[in-house]
């Protein structure tokens, strides 16, 4: 079963510097109208190429837009054995429906 986290909880998390890693699973053209800060953008369809880029110490929460993506690309990471992964449940539309802060991404990755 996929854990999921909602938009209150990651904002809760991500203010108290908890250590996590956001990944946008979005293509392109969607990151560019706008992600959710200090996320990295790995789109979905690179997922089975550059998993190994992904940290298995931490938790990693995955998004898309509405959450449906990012439910089946944590079910294939799990399926990958990571047991870190977390959905956001509602995607970025509810990160932003919740009026929290949508900007770039992390360049830094």
């Amino acid at each position: 079963m996929v854990r999921e986290i909602d938009s209150d909880s990651l904002k809760t998390r991500l203010d108290a510097s908890d250590n996590l890693q956001l990944v946008d699973i979005r293509t392109p053209e969607e990151v560019a109208q706008g992600a959710i800060p200090r996320a990295t953008h790995l789109p979905m369809h690179l997922l089975p190429l550059r998993q190994g880029e992904l940290p298995r110490d931490r938790d990693l929460v995955i998004y898309c837009r509405s959450g449906a993506r990012s439910y089946h690309a944590c079910q294939f990471l799990m399926q990958q054995g990571f047991d870190n992964v977390i959905n956001l449940r509602g995607g970025i539309i509810d990160w932003a429906r919740q009026g929290f802060v949508i900007g770039g991404l992390d360049k830094s990755g």
